[in-house]
């Protein structure tokens, strides 16, 4: 089965690790305890999303739309959504909270004093801001790493 277009996701609660690296690679993604059985497919119809779940009876639930995700092994999983979904996973990577799903506002190097450890400030120029979880980030050697491990998927995707 394969999806196009601007999808957005209802993870299980099985699939915490897979709706963190979509979350990653800029994916809109719902998740938490809450979502399972019903209420993932409640859920789902509300916001027009794509249910990803490894509950093998979520058909007799008369879902909208979902994909039933094979391996339990995070790197397959992201994997198989990347191509079933035609998901270009470094277009929009790093451009959304992995912990909340909000997507990202630029905030100045200036903004951030004071707020983030003495090192980083010296060291990074680019900055991004959550404005629900108040998290700030910035690139550094996790974010090449994540990189990497995308990579190392060896998707036959566009951007890998």
């Amino acid at each position: 089965m394969e999806f196009s277009g601007n999808v957005k996701f209802a993870a299980d609660k099985m699939l915490g690790r897979l709706a963190r690296w979509l979350r990653v690679i800029g994916q809109d993604v719902i998740y938490g305890p809450h979502l399972s059985g019903y209420g993932l497919v409640r859920a789902a119809r509300q916001e027009g999303r794509l249910i990803l779940t490894r509950d093998g009876g979520i058909g007799k639930k008369s879902p909208p739309p979902y994909l039933f995700i094979e391996s339990d092994r995070f790197r397959e999983q992201l994997k198989q959504v990347i191509e079933a979904c035609r998901l270009d996973p470094l277009r929009n990577a790093f451009s959304r909270c992995v912990e909340c799903n909000t997507p990202f506002e630029a905030i100045t190097k200036a903004e951030v004093e004071g707020k983030v450890p003495p090192y980083v400030f010296a060291t990074q120029e680019r900055f991004s801001f959550c404005r629900r979880c108040q998290r700030i980030y910035w690139p550094a050697t996790h974010q090449r790493k994540m990189l990497e491990e995308l990579k190392a998927l060896g998707s036959e995707s566009p951007g890998i």
